[in-house]
């Protein structure tokens, strides 16, 4: 009788089947949009009811908990490689002891965590601004707050073997259910009348008890998963450390190029400037978060070919993978790109001018870092990702540099640019490049066959903007139409145009599919 990840290994077509990618895309967006929805809705309802004051020092705590993450020094991200890796190898015996060495590996990070916090707690008021009753308050909260950080940190071993398993649809619907969860409690408790510390203590109780239904369903999925402190093992350690270092380098180097703008322009401008500057930035981190989701969700699925050496898989995945990361991108930042001066007017007013070059130039940004993306994710999935570590090193690096010298005499335009030149650069000349040779592609092809069908829609949907634009009205709605009608003018394009005629009717077919009333592709009109 085979086992459960013999079974998965043999049945890894179907797994692999574009409904599967489907299935975990649309409920991470599901996700995503759950918890943007409801952050908009109790974030004035829990300022209203706890005050500004309380509400500031919850969000304290929250921030200080934020940087606790880069405690689990990569592992989590290279633990996914690993569950992916032996799974399509059949070795369970060498999965349980990946798994259970970094279960308890990450156990006494969780430990280290909240003796930091238990630190940081203790000084809390000398290093904040408080009032002894604050000083107080806060290190409740922080030190409840951080029970939900440590627990996470062990249990995150349980969703790496889910999304390992290409099944990170349960990892998003739990997810999504949390969150709705944690709102209800949240808004129930202060209902009822009671502060603060209640409040986290609940929200905290609930996002502590959703860690077993992950662990409930990475036992769901492997059911020989088996965590025992005998299994762990120095040379799996050695293992795992020899990628997750490389995934720390990248996670960091993210981090210096996308997140330290802002401390430049506070050092070298003003406030006011920084708060101009947060208009561009929070747009294309939102642009970048809602259109690279396909990127993450194939990373197991490339690891499976990889480990079984399936190459004409890995060229396929890379083709396809990069013109739908186009297509999902070019609509959305580039129309952000176009629509910069009246959205800009519309959402903060006349005096956020000077957003419109930092909201240009970041959506350019966003553009090349997701067109590029299927290709950093290939090569990470692959045994590439020192290169991948040490280009994302070098950009951030040079885009240090460059928004140093160029801050004093260009400004905000010269940050962006500082972030922007080394981005195009690295990627499209280093990490593309190299995608292609992995999978041993020409470039001429990827362009061919990948970039340029999804790239030339964008100048439809350009013609279309500025056509329509002298009638948009300078309202949020307005605008969100305008952009809705210029996406869905290089959908049409994109489908119609840019897909041969088979690929548009799979595609075509995998949607029908999300829908209630499931129909075939026999069912659709005749020449679609």
């Amino acid at each position: 009788m085979r086992t459960a990840l013999e079974t998965g290994a043999a049945e890894i077509g179907a797994l692999e089947e574009p409904r599967t990618i489907v299935r975990n895309v649309s409920t991470r967006y599901l996700a995503i949009a759950v918890e943007m929805i409801v952050g908009l809705a109790v974030l004035p309802f829990n300022v209203a009811h706890l005050g500004q004051s309380a509400y500031g020092l919850w969000m304290l705590a929250g921030s200080i908990t934020a940087y606790f993450s880069v405690l689990d020094l990569g592992y989590s991200g290279a633990l996914v490689k690993f569950v992916a890796q032996y799974r399509a190898r059949r070795d369970v015996g060498a999965l349980n002891e990946i798994l259970s060495t970094t279960f308890y590996m990450f156990a006494a990070f969780g430990v280290v965590t909240y003796v930091v916090a238990a630190v940081l707690a203790l000084y809390l008021g000398r290093l904040f601004h408080l009032t002894p009753e604050q000083a107080h308050l806060g290190r409740i909260v922080l030190l409840v707050t951080t029970v939900n950080v440590a627990v996470g940190t062990a249990f995150s071993v349980f969703g790496a073997v889910i999304n390992g398993f290409q099944r990170y649809d349960l990892n998003n619907i739990v997810g999504t259910c949390s969150s709705v969860l944690t709102s209800a409690v949240n808004v129930a408790v202060l209902l009822a009348g009671y502060g603060l510390v209640e409040v986290v203590i609940a929200t905290t109780t609930v996002r502590v008890l959703t860690y077993w239904v992950y662990r409930a369903n990475a036992y769901r999925v492997f059911p020989e998963l088996r965590l025992r402190v005998r299994s762990f093992r120095r040379g799996r350690l050695k293992e795992v450390t020899t990628f997750s270092v490389y995934m720390l380098l990248i996670d960091w180097s993210n981090k210096l190029n996308y997140s330290v703008d802002a401390l430049v322009i506070g050092v070298f401008l003003n406030t006011s400037a920084v708060a101009i500057w947060s208009v561009g930035q929070r747009l294309a981190e939102t642009t970048q978060r809602l259109t690279n989701q396909l990127n993450d969700v194939l990373f197991p699925t490339l690891v499976d070919h990889d480990a079984a050496s399936r190459q004409e898989r890995l060229q396929k995945i890379f083709l396809v993978g990069t013109r739908l990361s186009i297509a999902t991108v070019l609509p959305l930042a580039g129309g952000l790109l176009l629509l910069a001066p009246v959205l800009v007017r519309a959402w903060v007013g006349p005096e956020f001018a000077g957003s419109v070059v930092v909201v240009r130039l970041l959506a350019f940004t966003v553009i090349v870092r997701v067109a590029c993306a299927t290709s950093n994710t290939l090569l990470k999935a692959t045994g590439r990702h020192q290169l991948v570590a040490f280009t994302n090193a070098a950009t951030s690096l040079v885009n240090l540099s460059l928004s140093l010298i160029a801050v004093a005499p260009f400004g905000l335009a010269g940050v962006a640019l500082g972030t922007l030149l080394p981005v195009c650069c690295t990627s499209a000349l280093i990490l593309f490049p190299a995608g292609c040779r992995r999978v041993e592609l020409p470039v001429s092809r990827v362009l061919a066959e990948a970039v340029w069908p999804a790239l030339w829609p964008g100048a439809v949907m350009a013609a279309f903007v500025v056509v329509t634009l002298p009638f948009v009205g300078e309202s949020l709605p307005a605008v969100a139409a305008e952009l809705a009608a210029a996406a869905t003018v290089y959908g049409v394009t994109f489908l119609l145009f840019g897909l041969e005629t088979t690929e548009r009717r799979f595609y075509l077919a995998r949607a029908l599919e999300l829908m209630p009333r499931r129909l075939t592709p026999s069912t659709l009109p005749e020449g679609t």
